[in-house]
């Protein structure tokens, strides 16, 4: 008898908890592409699946020799599309690593970051209009986060800030 008194309240209480969401949902008008001001590029901030969806280009902006090559193979080795390996056209030596990205890579970029553990510099371009994020290599950089290390980091970081001149859409 306790028994079904229990499921009974639960009943009620998982009833009464529908109607509440239900009436006090905000998102009562359609996309949030209309919300957008005017000039500002809707965009998304999901966050890609895998590794194998970001698109990267990989910059050496050190003295060190076969850098680029080292980095890219990294990258690789955890499955991202590596296209561009190639020098950069000024050294960073107090960067550990700037991402320069566009748009449709917001979270391609945002995944980046945890491989570097935050400690990213990033130049969000809002004419940039390909998917690729371009990484370039500085003097400080060590090493990129382990898999374990990457995942904490995504974890602290928590979900992609909007750039300026954007929307969420």
């Amino acid at each position: 008898m306790r028994a079904l008194a229990v499921v009974g309240i639960l009943a009620i209480a998982a009833i009464v908890l529908v109607v509440v969401t239900v009436t006090r949902d905000t998102q009562s008008d359609g996309s949030a592409a209309q919300k957008c001001k005017p000039g500002h590029v809707p965009v998304s901030l999901d966050l890609p699946e895998s590794e194998s969806e970001i698109k990267i280009n990989v910059f050496n902006a050190t003295n060190q020799a076969g850098l680029a090559n080292n980095v890219a193979a990294d990258f690789k080795n955890r499955r991202f599309q590596v296209d561009k390996i190639q020098d950069a056209e000024q050294d960073e030596p107090d960067e550990v690593a700037i991402l320069r990205y566009g748009p449709k890579a917001i979270g391609a970029a945002h995944l980046l970051r945890a491989y570097f553990l935050d400690d990213s510099e990033r130049q969000f371009d809002l004419q940039r209009e390909d998917e690729f994020v371009d990484v370039v290599i500085g003097g400080r950089f060590k090493q990129l986060a382990t898999p374990t290390e990457m995942r904490q980091s995504v974890a602290i970081l928590g979900r992609p800030e909007l750039p300026p001149g954007t929307c969420e859409g």
